[in-house]
């Protein structure tokens, strides 16, 4: 595509570092956003410790030096500290997971990323994939190849007409993201994705009894429920 990768300078010390030093995870992050040669930031995975991170961040660092930041699952943390900095972020495609996923990056994936970050048009409307699939990435077995299966589209649940607000969201864990106030809300449409352990039905219900009792589902304005990496499907009730 014609990028040049730069490794942030803490990125390669190995999992037992940055697990140890959320500080120097920030510093990464702060490094890339400060850096004038750096026209884009893309994670390169999730997890379930990005949270670690936010007390070392600043949000004058990322007002001051605004560029693209994409990334998804536990990376949506880091969306939310740029959104209340001033920031529109791109909840997207993370390194591992998407651009190198096995056997190639899905046509799809690929579509989008570049129809998005290589163009100034409007993004305008999102079909679909044709196929997905939910097998595990194989990054040392170059025979090996996912099945891809035919897409079904988008399910409505609940709700007609046409609605329009900005977009805000991450996953269920977006409840204990400190700072985010119930008008945050207001006028928005609500993306949500998981993992298949933390979207059970009760999980869900959960979250949605959370939305209504901080007063953030009176003020929403629609809510996208993304697919479950999981071979099931679960009942709209």
């Amino acid at each position: 595509m014609g990028l040049e990768v730069v490794v942030a300078p803490n990125s390669m010390k190995g999992e037992e570092y940055l697990q140890n030093y959320p500080k120097a995870r920030a510093e990464d992050a702060l490094w890339a956003f400060e850096n004038k040669d750096i026209k884009a930031i893309i994670a390169n995975i999730g997890g379930n410790d990005s949270e670690r991170v936010l007390p070392y961040l600043k949000a004058d660092v990322i007002k001051n030096n605004p560029k693209i930041f994409i990334g998804y699952s536990d990376v949506m943390n880091l969306h939310l500290f740029c959104y209340k900095a001033g920031l529109s972020t791109f909840y997207g495609h993370n390194l591992l997971p998407t651009l190198a996923e096995t056997p190639n990056f899905h046509p799809y994936s690929r579509y989008w990323f570049e129809r998005v970050l290589f163009s100034n048009r409007p993004i305008g409307k999102i079909n679909p994939a044709e196929t997905f699939s939910c097998d595990e990435n194989n990054y040392f077995d170059k025979s090996y190849a996912k099945t891809y299966h035919k897409e079904t589209g988008y399910l409505l649940i609940q709700g007609s007409g046409k609605v329009q607000g900005r977009l805000l969201g991450g996953h269920t864990g977006i409840k204990s993201f400190p700072g985010l106030m119930v008008d945050d809300f207001a006028e928005k449409i609500l993306f949500i994705e998981d993992i298949p352990e933390f979207f059970s039905p009760k999980h869900l219900a959960d979250f949605a009894d959370w939305l209504g009792n901080i007063g953030a589902l009176q003020k929403l304005k629609g809510i996208l429920i993304g697919k479950l990496c999981e071979y099931k499907s679960f009942d709209a009730h």
